[in-house]
């Protein structure tokens, strides 16, 4: 069974930092992509970053430059680097894998932007 457990969320003021984890567990080999995903209240759930077996990644052009994915084959986590970070970057955000055609969710880590 495949689950994902973030971690990392939390409160930070305007121009802040923060590193989200997310550590996935039953899967064998790279998945296909792992990524992240954020849902503000009120909004639907949007992509933020992704990467993909073949190492390639790409971000929303709201991150750019401010937010960074990164991966660790062995571990099997993905980390999402976020700098700079605005009040609108306010939300719940959730990290996904897809293997085998199928997508897993993890439960969601809150980051709040806020002075």
């Amino acid at each position: 069974q495949v689950q994902l457990v973030e971690s990392g969320g939390g409160l930070v003021q305007p121009g802040g930092s923060l590193r989200l984890s997310c550590a996935a567990s039953g899967i064998s080999g790279t998945p296909f992509a792992m990524g992240w995903y954020r849902q503000a209240p009120g909004n639907e759930r949007e992509a933020v970053a992704h990467i993909f077996k073949n190492g390639l990644t790409t971000t929303t052009d709201s991150v750019k430059g401010r937010f960074t994915i990164s991966r660790d084959k062995a571990k099997n986590t993905v980390d999402l680097q976020m700098s700079s970070l605005k009040p609108e970057d306010t939300a719940v955000y959730f990290c996904y894998t897809t293997e085998s055609g199928s997508t897993y969710w993890g439960q969601g880590t809150q980051v709040t932007v806020s002075s």
